[in-house]
């Protein structure tokens, strides 16, 4: 009798399984819907959103991995001024996203946590991210001994702080579960800045006042089962803030809302299709290049050529005696074609139109505005085929340093402009050339996780040149590139032509010295204790110029 008593204590005092299940040979269905807004906080003003609704398809492939479907899905855009305005269908794009939507996809589901994510390789990163975002709701990490609890949780966020809330409803047989998920807590948190190469980011100033917050809530009704729980409702809300300077109430915000309600059972397989599944990343949010040159206007690509031709005859005739109201989207539409335009395409039409001042101001404005390699090396090749005269190369190659998108191939292009002897005989476009080059060298550092001191080793040589052969423009040049680079690995050069004492650079002109401590600036961002002890070293030289001092103090307080 004790030994059962003991037995019916323990089994009682035993927690169910608490893991979402989805038993095998079942196919569960849910009800989606989802709307993401952006804007401001306050009504009567812009915002710009869309809803999705659809239904998924949840079906085990075996033990832990399950095969993930949408149906009947419905893409609502809202375009106007909130909330007066109404959301309207978007055909286009859902007719656009179907046909890869209809492809199932795979995934790693185990107690709770999402794993790996399994597509066919022809599906594009839009479609994965997609998928995430319905994941996202079944992530649940639930402690059996625990009611409340707080853990770091992996989510298409990153890996943020989270903080559960667990309580059982007897009599209607269900679990109540809330968790909020705090951003500004990460251990990992899946972010990328775009279009910032040349801003500066200001720690002190993050730990005082986040240029980005946000925050999500989870609300679930689960229900107990043999096997573990299930997931009858979700309701998610999640609000991030971004506001690029310190204000109190003018944050742009993104509002992110999801509700996910289960609708039944079905007995009918997901069948996969008959392509091979490959690793497609886990539950957090991938970044891809589809859109790095955002915003875009969503158009239907049947003959690039002749829809370029088409928009470019457009803008030229609706706009010749005032700026027509519809120029800036016909203007948007002619920058995405030519940026999906092949470098042959491009030369295809600047054949037909270089004669025609009208179609040739507006094709050289545009081109750069792409931001691609094969525009730069359009604006390269005509050049120096003479089709561009002086003033058109100065307009498009200052365009081109800002807008074209910095990686080995386009600073290759730069590094052969820099030899080029057309170039190299006009000072203004020599100048523009190489400083240049150095830009899109700190622009490539600046978006990307690894920086070769290969890309800088031809402007260090050049420098080393001039020194020996006493070019001050030259070497004030090349130390402007330096400078521009802002590369760690030109610190050593730039250190042989410092006035520092009892060196044979002392003896080079002020101006000299004026612009290389002046290149200090940008390499003390990464390098700011060798910068400091160089800075230190001239402030603390009293034989030196007085001006060459007072730069030095500056160089050193902006370290």
């Amino acid at each position: 009798a004790v030994v059962l008593a003991l037995t019916l204590a323990l089994v009682a005092g035993q927690h169910p399984n608490f893991a979402p299940d989805f038993s095998p040979g079942k196919t569960y269905v849910y009800k989606y819907e989802a709307s993401i807004m952006n804007g401001l906080p306050d009504e009567g003003l812009a915002r710009a959103g869309l809803n999705i609704t659809s239904k998924f398809l949840i079906n085990a492939v075996n033990q832990n991995t399950y095969m993930l479907k949408p149906l009947e899905l419905k893409i609502n855009e809202y375009n106007g001024v909130w909330p007066k305005d109404h959301p309207e269908p978007v055909s286009k794009l859902t007719a656009a996203m179907t046909p890869e939507l209809n492809i199932p996809i795979k995934f790693e589901y185990s107690n709770g946590v999402v794993g790996k994510v399994f597509a066919p390789e022809g599906v594009s990163d839009l479609v994965p991210n997609f998928y995430r975002g319905f994941l996202n709701i079944l992530q649940l990490n639930i402690k059996k001994t625990h009611n409340v609890y707080d853990l770091q949780e992996a989510g298409t966020q990153g890996v943020c702080k989270t903080l559960y809330s667990v309580n059982e409803d007897v009599k209607a047989d269900r679990i109540l579960l809330t968790k909020t998920k705090d951003m500004n807590h990460c251990q990992e948190r899946i972010t990328r800045d775009m279009g910032l190469a040349y801003t500066e980011k200001c720690e002190k100033c993050q730990r005082e006042s986040k240029n980005l917050r946000g925050s999500t809530s989870y609300r679930y009704v689960l229900k107990p089962v043999p096997s573990g729980i299930m997931i009858l409702e979700a309701d998610v809300n999640e609000l991030i803030q971004f506001s690029p300077v310190s204000e109190r109430y003018g944050a742009v915000q993104t509002e992110t809302r999801q509700t996910l309600s289960f609708l039944e059972i079905e007995k009918s397989p997901i069948a996969p299709i008959p392509a091979e599944y490959h690793h497609r990343g886990s539950l957090k949010y991938e970044f891809s290049n589809e859109f790095d040159l955002s915003p875009f206007q969503l158009a239907k690509v049947t003959d690039e050529r002749a829809q370029i031709e088409e928009l470019l005859n457009h803008l030229i005739t609706h706009n010749a005696e005032e700026v027509n109201e519809h120029a800036p989207l016909k203007y948007w539409e002619l920058i995405q074609f030519l940026r999906l335009a092949r470098y042959e395409d491009l030369e295809a039409v600047w054949n037909k139109y270089k004669n025609m001042p009208s179609h040739r101001l507006w094709l050289l404005e545009a081109i750069p505005a792409t931001g691609t390699t094969a525009a730069l090396r359009f604006i390269k090749e005509k050049f120096q085929a003479e089709d561009l005269s002086v003033a058109e190369a100065v307009r498009t190659l200052v365009a081109a340093v800002h807008m074209v998108k910095a990686n080995p191939e386009s600073i290759k292009l730069f590094e052969t402009l820099t030899e080029d002897n057309k170039i190299n005989a006009n000072p203004v476009l020599r100048e523009i050339v190489f400083l240049g080059y150095g830009t899109m060298i700190s622009k490539y550092s600046a978006e990307s996780d690894v920086s070769p001191a290969e890309h800088i080793k031809p402007i260090q040589k050049r420098l080393s040149e001039a020194v020996s052969k006493g070019e001050t423009e030259d070497i004030i040049l090349y130390v402007k590139v330096l400078g521009n680079a802002g590369h760690p690995s030109s610190l050593k050069s730039i250190t042989k032509i410092m006035p520092v004492h009892g060196t044979a650079a002392a003896s080079l002109p002020i101006r000299v010295h004026i612009e290389a401590i002046m290149a200090l600036r940008n390499i003390a961002k990464e390098e700011p204790r060798m910068v400091q002890e160089l800075a230190l070293q001239l402030y603390m030289d009293k034989a030196l110029d007085p001006e060459l001092r007072m730069l030095s103090c500056i160089v050193l307080f902006e370290t």
